[in-house]
């Protein structure tokens, strides 16, 4: 399975993906390498972990979004994500991370998104702004989001 926007093509994150990600030379975090080892002993993380996102005009992986985790209990999830600084400002990130949420709202395990931002990462909370998601609390230097 994999989400399709105007622009975009997002991918679950996989042994297989994993390798078409490097044969574009994206750089893995250990936060994906982490969750394919995690991925390996409990299959049913799928989709619930990163995913890549990848532009249909060219194929270039411009970054990866996901989850933290599958639905807590109160079919909570949230979700994550960053761009390649080369692709911010475009759109790309609202439109990626729109297209997850959706998936995930029309999932039975999900009734709500939550996310949490940097108070200084300006680009991060338009995106969040843009998607509907309110601001719900904040710590000493993060911003607290749910659908």
């Amino acid at each position: 399975m994999e989400l399709e926007t105007n622009r975009l093509k997002i991918i679950p994150c996989t042994a297989d993906s994993v390798v078409i990600a490097q044969d574009r030379n994206y750089d893995l975090d250990p936060h994906i390498t982490s969750y394919l080892e995690e991925l390996a002993a409990d299959s049913s993380l799928l989709y619930w972990g990163c995913w890549f996102v990848v532009r249909k005009s060219d194929g270039e992986v411009i970054g990866d979004i996901g989850f933290k985790g599958k639905p807590d209990k109160n079919k909570v999830v949230e979700v994550g994500y960053g761009l390649l600084e080369e692709y911010w400002n475009k759109g790309y990130a609202t439109e990626a991370v729109g297209a997850l949420i959706h998936w995930a709202l029309n999932t039975p395990t999900v009734e709500r998104v939550k996310a949490e931002t940097l108070q200084n990462n300006h680009g991060s909370i338009r995106v969040l702004e843009k998607l509907g998601m309110k601001k719900v609390g904040e710590t000493e230097s993060m911003y607290l989001w749910e659908t």
